[in-house]
């Protein structure tokens, strides 16, 4: 079905009403009429209309105050001025106030039905692109990074501290901790937000391909370039190009990249001309580039450029008390993907959930909710939907009945060592929390929250 567009005509003249108002709806538009600015206001105040044709010479309110009064009540709102041959310069000023364009009387019709259409495919990209900053806003904010964890809060204070400098930013986590997630979040809420967050996957090209990926290329720079090209640095600028996995970058490649960093200029390959760029890096890894600088595999100067601000993700089997949130959030989530009203999941469940080693992380937990909620049919996800590895305790699993020799399920087991490391420590430092935490490489805020949560007296005792 055609979406029926709507156009409010604003002049003093019975006759263009009658005229623009045929011409109008023949065409299949929704047409209302006002005669003067007092009434069109007030006709604003109320509702929207997708384009305004409003004439600049009017008796009461000119063209000029309706313009600003309907900007006022709409910013967005799309105007086309009418005017007459001698009033251009006033049509250009209403432009200057946010006019979307004018045209002059007398005006063809074809003229006018086209200047309509232009600003109709306008107001359509222009919402489009709203909606997409809103989704993207909602998608990469803090509230879609989960979890209530002492290190996830960690992590939180970081991101909300850095999002907002032009810091570099080094995320390190095991594979599916989040690590895009986090990099798109700092993005989302920087002064960069309305610029290109451009994604490196470094370890899917060869050398040679990823720099002509990542500088561009004149045309003759090797065999096959057969024009210029644009690359990932250009795209970037005045936004954030993220580095996924930059322990894959080649020695020569990392060269390249520290030279960009340290002078905000580049060079297409092939190319002589030297070229400007304002950037924002954020980088990920898996492993510790300490231990590849070691192995002379990766260059520590650029790793002391990257490694400005570290956020390190915990994987998911150091904060299981993350487990439950991050479930229901997914469950939202597929649930609305799919069409379905899925409330949770059964207890036992849970339990199996809580259980788990997840060594995929965050993204693994993803999945089994992605699958339940398709597979599931009632309201509520049991072990019938649940992949059978899990359910039997293979892969890292302890199943929702297995206990130990100790009768203690893992996360159990988990909570009784966290306990059993913190009072040795405490007792070692004769009850000191700060001489406690010191050893243990915590801070005394941090030590005193594992406190709290494990029920532990500040003396060490239960």
């Amino acid at each position: 079905m055609t979406e029926l567009h709507t156009i409010h005509v604003i002049d003093d003249e019975p006759v263009i009403h009658d005229v623009l108002g045929q011409l109008l709806t023949s065409e299949g538009y929704e047409v209302t009429s006002s005669s003067t600015g007092e009434e069109a206001l007030e006709k604003h105040a109320a509702g929207a209309w997708d384009v305004i044709l409003l004439d600049l010479l009017m008796p009461g309110l000119d063209g000029i105050e309706v313009l600003k009064g309907i900007k006022k009540i709409d910013p967005l709102a799309v105007i086309i001025i009418i005017t007459a041959y001698a009033s251009v310069e006033s049509a250009i000023s209403a432009m200057k106030l946010g006019a979307y364009d004018y045209i002059q009387k007398p005006f063809k019709h074809e003229e006018l039905l086209l200047t309509i259409q232009r600003a109709i495919e306008h107001k359509s990209l222009r919402d489009e692109n709203i909606r997409l900053k809103d989704e993207l806003t909602r998608k990469f904010g803090f509230d879609n990074i989960i979890g209530r964890s002492l290190p996830m809060s960690r992590v939180f204070d970081l991101i909300k501290a850095t999002a907002p400098t032009r810091s570099t930013i080094l995320i390190q986590g095991e594979s599916g901790t989040g690590k895009e997630l986090v990099a798109r979040a700092i993005h989302q809420n920087s002064d960069r937000k309305n610029f290109a967050f451009v994604v490196v996957n470094s370890g899917s090209l060869p050398p040679d391909l990823l720099e002509s990926h990542l500088f561009g290329h004149v045309r003759g720079a090797f065999t096959g370039a057969v024009s210029e090209k644009r690359g990932l640095f250009e795209a970037a600028d005045r936004g954030s190009i993220f580095f996924d996995e930059i322990s894959t970058l080649s020695l020569e490649t990392q060269a390249k990249l520290l030279r960009v960093m340290q002078d905000k200029e580049f060079m297409r390959l092939g190319g002589t001309r030297t070229l400007k760029v304002d950037a924002r890096i954020i980088a990920a890894t898996n492993i510790g580039l300490e231990e590849m600088i070691e192995r002379k595999a990766f260059r520590q100067d650029l790793f002391y450029r990257l490694n400005v601000i570290k956020i390190e993700l915990p994987p998911l089997r150091v904060r299981l008390e993350d487990i439950p949130s991050l479930v229901h959030h997914f469950i939202d989530f597929f649930s609305r993907e799919n069409s379905k009203e899925i409330e949770g999941v059964s207890e036992d469940v849970m339990e199996i959930l809580e259980n788990h080693d997840w060594p995929g992380n965050v993204r693994e937990l993803e999945n089994v909710i992605e699958r339940a909620v398709v597979l599931t049919k009632s309201k509520l996800i049991t072990r019938g939907a649940l992949p059978p590895a899990l359910v039997g305790g293979r892969a890292g699993t302890v199943d929702a009945g297995t206990r130990s020799g100790l009768g203690q399920t893992f996360k159990e087991q988990t909570r009784a060592l966290q306990k059993k490391v913190i009072i040795e420590a405490l007792r070692r430092a004769k009850g000191v929390q700060k001489n406690a935490a010191q050893s243990l490489g915590l801070k005394p805020t941090t030590l005193n929250e594992i406190l709290k949560r494990l029920r532990i007296g500040p003396d060490g005792t239960e």
